[in-house]
């Protein structure tokens, strides 16, 4: 197997240097260089999170001053907000500046629940909305045209809330943040309306790791994220813990994927990191290609979550999922 794992080290020494890893979409991978902004491949990346780092340190501050905001309301779905509550329920204090509730889901029941257990501290509530993912708009059998920044559910979500504020006699933009890629539909109008802030999130990261683009402590949170990425790139296998794992999984699954491997947290506060861990790994594996950008056997075939799962009708092949229900049996 050391062979193999040396292979492996290599192919993540030039993932972090800005190799193409996705063949499906044709992007880098590069929520490492938001831990690090040393290893961004060029200047203008780095620059870029570098300013955004600061941006989102200098709204902490403002907002820390303003007594009137006594509440966060984070509108995403899918890594845009899994990630976020995964994170808020496990580094966030017992009593935390700004209390933060979700609105996750296309349900309008839902959203009316979030919204009415706000009630009148609407007025003290900073709305934060998270969209990355590009959606697909069917113009026809064969022609397809893609929006980013505009995630269905999260913008039904955006009109919900919009709504409220407007039969509150609020004023929505004095109270909203975006957090999406530039020039996107949500960017747009973010910046069309004047909310309070507008963050970027970068094309080379992804929406399941996008938690990093922007957070409680970041800077903190960035610095400990980056210690475990220095952890992990040893090229000695038994000083690397990411290796041994996959070497363990691999070999109690016949390196054939036999068993599943099971996520069991016994700290309350890493609760939803099992669910983090599901959306993560199986949105990543549900690729319609390769590496090799082969029509490949992967699929969520056991994710549970309404994005993993819409990756795989949208993504995954039947031949794929047929494959993967023989392996079971």
């Amino acid at each position: 197997m050391e062979p193999r794992f040396q292979a492996a080290f290599k192919a993540m020494e030039d993932l972090e240097k800005g190799a193409i890893a996705n063949p499906d979409e044709g992007r880098m991978v590069g929520h490492y260089w938001l831990r690090n902004t040393k290893l961004a491949p060029n200047s203008f990346l780095r620059v870029q999170i570098e300013n955004a780092l600061d941006a989102v340190c200098k709204l902490n501050l403002r907002l820390l001053h303003r007594v009137v905001l006594l509440k966060i309301l984070s509108v995403g779905i899918g890594g845009s907000a899994l990630g976020l509550q995964f994170v808020a329920e496990a580094l966030a204090p017992d009593n935390p500046p700004l209390k933060i509730r979700f609105i996750d889901n296309t349900d309008p029941a839902g959203i009316d629940h979030q919204i009415a257990q706000l009630g009148s501290e609407l007025a003290s509530t900073l709305v934060i909305v998270i969209s990355k993912t590009t959606y697909v708009v069917y113009l026809s059998n064969k022609n397809l045209s893609t929006l980013s920044g505009g995630t269905p559910e999260t913008r039904n979500g955006l009109l919900e809330v919009q709504k409220a504020f407007r039969e509150a006699g609020l004023d929505f933009s004095k109270q909203g943040v975006a957090i999406t890629q530039e020039d996107s539909l949500l960017d747009n109008t973010a910046r069309i309306e004047g909310w309070v802030a507008r963050f970027p999130m970068f094309d080379c990261v992804g929406g399941r790791t996008s938690e990093m683009s922007a957070g409680i402590d970041i800077r903190e949170m960035l610095v400990g994220a980056s210690m475990m990425d220095n952890a992990t790139r040893s090229t000695m296998l038994r000083n690397n813990p990411a290796a041994l794992l996959a070497l363990c999984w691999y070999w109690a699954s016949d390196g054939v994927g036999s068993k599943d491997i099971v996520v069991l947290p016994y700290k309350d506060s890493l609760l939803l990191f099992s669910r983090y861990l599901q959306q993560l790994v199986m949105e990543s594996l549900g690729k319609e290609f390769d590496l090799d950008s082969n029509r490949g056997t992967r699929s969520a075939l056991y994710a549970n979550d309404q994005e993993s799962i819409t990756v795989t009708i949208q993504e995954v092949t039947v031949e794929q999922i047929c494959h993967a229900c023989m392996k079971l049996g």
